[in-house]
């Protein structure tokens, strides 16, 4: 009998599947076990955040706000809109919480609800405001991410985000960054809900304090939509659309039955302008 060699039918050393198909399984496999590692944390976090007491939340916070204390208190725009959150806490929102406002020479129109009922207001904020009732609205919308604890829940679920690209790409890792954006864009829909709560929240107070929502869509009206396709754009963004926000509000305004009178000036104290 002639001898033809030739190969092993079998060969444990080698797959017979497709080594591009194996890889793609296991990736889809990690990003589903880090999709499910967030998703679980995530509900923890919104499980723990309104359970936790004020005064847990400060001893938490206080590393983390120890800048904020060289704020300069004594700066009549910081006096002002201290006076004006405290007035919307005693009269209308009674949280349980002891706001402290801090002014941030920035150009960004924009506030920020940060632990232990510490509010940012930014420079570019008070260029834009023409009232009180302006001014009143942005405060009250902050104070309204405290009345549903979101400012816990943001920098919870932020950490959440840290610590799985930490541990699964490393701290230094070029993956990290890209995993947290993708990740960072299933969050988009919850904090725009939570924007949608806060305005609710902050039209009521301001029916509560003035006794109508006048001047509660103007800062709205005077900025610019983003540039870009409208609904790519408000897909992205973290708060609603200017033009889809304005209309919600008047939407609610009409809802609720509050009525629309003229906005005071800035002036929120006497002899002392504001900003």
């Amino acid at each position: 009998m002639k001898y033809t060699p030739r190969l092993p039918e079998t060969n444990v050393n080698v797959t017979p599947g497709s080594p591009l198909k194996e890889f793609f399984l296991l990736a889809c496999g990690l990003l589903g076990l880090i999709a499910g590692i967030y998703l679980l944390l995530g509900l923890a976090v919104d499980w723990l955040a309104p359970r936790i007491p004020p005064g847990l939340e400060n001893r938490m916070a206080a590393p983390l706000l120890h800048s904020l204390e060289k704020t300069p208190a004594k700066d009549p725009r910081v006096r002002c809109l201290q006076r004006l959150v405290d007035e919307l806490q005693a009269h209308c929102a009674h949280l349980p919480y002891h706001f402290r406002v801090h002014l941030q020479d920035a150009d960004a129109v924009n506030a920020v609800a940060l632990p232990a009922g510490h509010i940012v207001v930014y420079r570019g904020l008070l260029d834009k405001v023409s009232s009180e009732n302006e001014l009143a609205f942005v405060l009250a919308h902050e104070m309204g991410h405290y009345a549903h604890r979101d400012h816990l829940r943001g920098l919870g679920r932020g950490l959440v985000l840290m610590a799985i690209a930490s541990l699964f790409t490393g701290a230094d890792s070029s993956l990290n960054s890209l995993l947290s954006s993708t990740l960072n864009l299933s969050e988009m829909r919850f904090s725009r809900s939570q924007e949608s709560q806060a305005d609710a929240f902050a039209l009521a107070e301001l029916n509560c304090y003035y006794g109508h929502v006048g001047g509660a869509v103007d800062l709205f009206e005077k900025l610019p939509e983003p540039a870009g396709p409208a609904s790519v754009t408000h897909y992205f963004a973290s708060h609603p659309a200017n033009r889809k926000r304005i209309s919600d509000l008047k939407k609610l305004a009409r809802e609720k039955g509050y009525s629309e009178d003229s906005p005071k000036p800035l002036n929120c104290a006497s002899g002392e302008s504001c900003p």
